[in-house]
């Protein structure tokens, strides 16, 4: 198939900061790319790809401080990608509703994958006005807010089966893994670590817009004993981290669509310990990947049982459910069926008519 992938500009494929959504396209776009289609990525031009590039603008914008008007940028490259629609037999966007409206009215078959949250009231009225724009959810709890919604089915974010793997680390400490902000609620790692008499580690970033609540809320627990914080991590760093710890903590306090870091520790044979929100109940099978608990003293409760999860078989799961060639495939079975769906119906005509 000649296949579009239409990413954000704010960060580049693959993001060279934070940046799960970029991940996740990179990850597709590589896996499409090696099952032998030919596919051009739209993103931003300090993006790598094995797909042919389609620069929207030469840098990502979070790293070019003179952009004021992203949207006006993403309008533009939408644009671009009407105007070559026909040289392609499938368009996948990655920019929530924005091509709604306007490939709606044209005939290349097309969805859309929504990466965020969908618990807003504003998304309503855009969703209800563009009842047959079919998308894609990364998880069913996603889809609750919006039953309105075309949704065509939900596919799972995967990761290169090579990017991350257990290694001979004998775990000593539990883990916090990703950002640091008021949803993820590492205050709550911190309080079941000490709780539990098990060190923590936390290799997080902290954005501008969360540093206030980092240096009021999260940083004075950090000089607690037992308490270590690592910092940003890349991914070559994340084996070593995540195979080192009883378990990962993902002690989240919002409907997180879907959460990479545990199917990050899942490559690396490491449980993951979590509350019960957002996908969580989707990707944590308890008693073999993880514990999916409440609150705080339901998890110190079932810490001591994290020691008797098998590794390997964490391992064997991640592999089996949630690696990136599994992710390509239901895309491209999601590809083909919208595909088939807009083909013209033929009408046999018996000659006795």
């Amino acid at each position: 198939m000649r296949i579009a992938q239409i990413a954000p500009l704010t960060e580049a494929v693959p993001p060279k900061l934070y940046g799960g959504t970029e991940r996740v396209i990179y990850w597709l776009t590589e896996e499409l790319v090696a099952l032998g289609h030919d596919v051009t990525l739209f993103a931003s031009g300090d993006s790598r790809t094995s797909a042919t590039l389609e620069a929207g603008w030469p840098r990502a914008l979070r790293l070019d401080g003179a952009v004021r008007d992203a949207n006006a940028l993403h309008l533009a490259m939408l644009e671009r990608v009407r105007k070559q629609a026909h040289d392609f037999d499938f368009l996948h966007f990655h920019l929530d509703y924005y091509p709604f409206s306007l490939f709606s009215r044209q005939p290349t078959p097309f969805l859309a994958t929504l990466h965020g949250r969908l618990d807003l009231p504003e998304l309503h009225p855009i969703f209800n006005a563009c009842p047959s724009a079919p998308v894609v959810s990364i998880s069913n709890a996603q889809r609750r807010p919006l039953p309105q919604a075309r949704w065509v089915r939900t596919v799972y974010h995967g990761l290169p089966d090579t990017l991350l793997a257990p290694t001979a680390a004998r775990p000593s400490y539990l883990a916090f893994l990703g950002r640091i902000a008021p949803e993820k609620a590492v205050d709550r790692a911190i309080r079941i670590a000490q709780e539990c008499g098990i060190p923590l580690k936390i290799a997080a970033k902290v954005d501008r817009v969360d540093r206030d609540y980092f240096e009021t809320k999260i940083r004075p627990m950090i000089v607690a004993p037992g308490v270590e914080y690592i910092g940003e991590i890349a991914d070559h760093e994340k084996s070593d981290f995540l195979s080192g710890a009883h378990a990962l903590l993902a002690t989240i306090e919002w409907p997180e669509p879907f959460g990479l870091v545990m199917i990050e520790a899942m490559a690396c044979g490491t449980p993951v310990l979590a509350f019960n929100r957002g996908s969580v109940p989707e990707i944590i099978e308890p008693g073999v990947t993880g514990f999916i608990e409440e609150d705080e003293t339901s998890a110190v409760a079932v810490a001591d049982r994290l020691a008797g999860l098998d590794r390997a078989a964490i391992r064997k799961r991640f592999e089996t459910r949630f690696t990136a060639r599994r992710m390509a495939l239901d895309y491209l079975a999601a590809y083909r069926s919208l595909t088939e769906a807009g083909q013209p119906r033929i009408k046999l005509v018996s000659s006795a008519e």
